[in-house]
């Protein structure tokens, strides 16, 4: 029999990706399990379940939200959010029947289901209906290439930072308005993380701000960390998090925040961040306009920020993580080395 699989196919450069990447480095002789077939393929706990019926492994753990189906052995998997049930524009009826008819049954099957924070772990409790001992807050963590030292981005103006996606619960178009009544376009622009957009570009010009908002296509964590120094604030007045990796990022780089007061984002940045209502654009405005005038206010975020991204480590993540591996196969030494790969499947 062999022992622990660990989903590896979740590893990448989104948030997900991170937390499997940094698991798969930490944990222990954990086996990682491979597959042409990415883990969100709508066929995947059933093609899954067969695979695991070929490998017999004592545990299956996957860092993502799959899970087996038609499998009866042990596994525990990790429900980030309920990101696609609840903000609606990521939501449609085939991802509320996989929530439905595949989640919410593994989350009674699983031996325990792993979150982020304490925030989705209540979330997740009420609607699967299930206790919340059986879910495990193992956190996120920040560890290098994110620290003060190191060089800084330095495009030739002064910037404030957004970083993350342009999904709808991103909430960009109340950050581009904010940024408009804040009045600190003409000294500060506005730089957003990735390649423009259509809508995004759309939206820019509707607000007259060509020349005030740019881009950077970020090439890895390297970069990413640069971007971060050499910002005078990161921005992120999103609508709903799990959890919120790029406040804390900006944290441990010694950047101040201004982000959102909803969700699992209070939970991450304590009293190290201004928050503000991300419904509110005046609000916005005031904590933007706030940061970019306050000399003060910018160093005490700093110092406090550093101090609070310090509690958040990938080394406790691990540790969280493999208690909860332990406490599944009734064990304490349960892992050899391998690697399984799937390329049937």
């Amino acid at each position: 029999m062999l022992e622990t699989l660990y989903d590896a196919r979740w590893v990448g450069n989104h948030g997900i990706g991170r937390f499997a990447g940094e698991l798969l480095k930490l944990l222990p002789r954990v086996i990682p399990f491979q597959s042409v077939r990415r883990p969100w393929h709508p066929l995947d706990p059933v093609l899954l379940g067969a695979a695991l019926w070929k490998r017999n492994p004592r545990l299956f753990f996957s860092p993502g939200y799959n899970s087996p189906l038609g499998w009866p052995g042990r596994f525990i998997f990790t429900l980030h959010d309920l990101n696609h049930l609840r903000v609606p524009e990521n939501s449609n009826a085939a991802k509320r029947a996989y929530y439905r008819y595949v989640i919410a049954p593994a989350c009674h099957r699983a031996e325990y289901v792993l979150t982020v924070s304490e925030y989705s772990k209540a979330e997740i409790a009420a609607w699967a209906k299930v206790p919340e001992e059986k879910i495990i807050n193992v956190g996120n963590g920040v560890g290098a290439p994110f620290s003060p030292a190191g060089p800084k981005y330095e495009p030739g103006y002064p910037y404030l930072l957004y970083v993350g996606s342009r999904k709808p619960h991103k909430n960009l178009p109340r950050l581009l308005k904010a940024y408009v009544d804040s009045g600190v376009l003409k000294d500060i622009r506005l730089v957003l993380s990735g390649e423009p957009d259509r809508q995004i570009t759309a939206e820019i010009s509707r607000l007259n701000l060509n020349g005030k908002v740019e881009f950077v296509a970020l090439s890895g964590d390297v970069h990413l960390s640069e971007v971060y120094r050499g910002a005078v604030a990161l921005l992120f007045p999103s609508l709903y998090e799990g959890f919120g990796l790029p406040p804390l990022e900006a944290m441990a780089c010694g950047v101040p925040v201004l982000t959102s007061n909803v969700c699992s984002l209070p939970e991450v940045v304590g009293e190290a961040a201004v928050l503000v209502s991300p419904l509110n654009e005046e609000e916005i405005a005031d904590g933007i306009r706030r940061l970019a005038e306050n000399d003060s206010l910018r160093a005490s975020l700093r110092m406090s920020g550093l101090m609070r991204a310090q509690k958040f480590t990938w080394s406790e993540t691990a540790r969280k993580t493999l208690e909860a591996l332990k406490l599944a196969t009734d064990v304490n030494e349960i892992y050899q080395c391998g690697t399984f790969v799937d390329t049937k499947m």
